[in-house]
């Protein structure tokens, strides 16, 4: 899988989406957010190739340290914090 940081590479979306075609993408926004593009169905993929494409995220060494990141992060917010900050108190 490949990351892709969007403060410091300009590129169209269409060529986001090849790349993505054949592996996976990070995609990282200055702001910190980072989202996953990934092509569900290559042409000739069936529905039985699903395990398959589960199996090898789970060998995506990437995206696994950044879920088990995520995971570890000790900022949580309650529902009424966060309703809140979104001012629906």
């Amino acid at each position: 899988m490949k990351t892709i940081d969007l403060a410091t590479i300009e590129q169209p979306v269409e060529k986001l989406l090849d790349l993505a075609e054949h592996e996976g993408l990070l995609i990282r926004l200055p702001n910190g957010k980072v989202f996953l593009i990934a092509s569900i169905t290559d042409e000739g993929e069936s529905e039985e190739d699903f395990a398959d494409e589960i199996a090898r995220t789970r060998r995506n060494t990437a995206l696994m340290d950044l879920l088990r990141d995520r995971a570890q992060e000790k900022k949580r917010l309650t529902s009424e914090e966060m309703r809140k900050r979104l001012g629906l108190d």
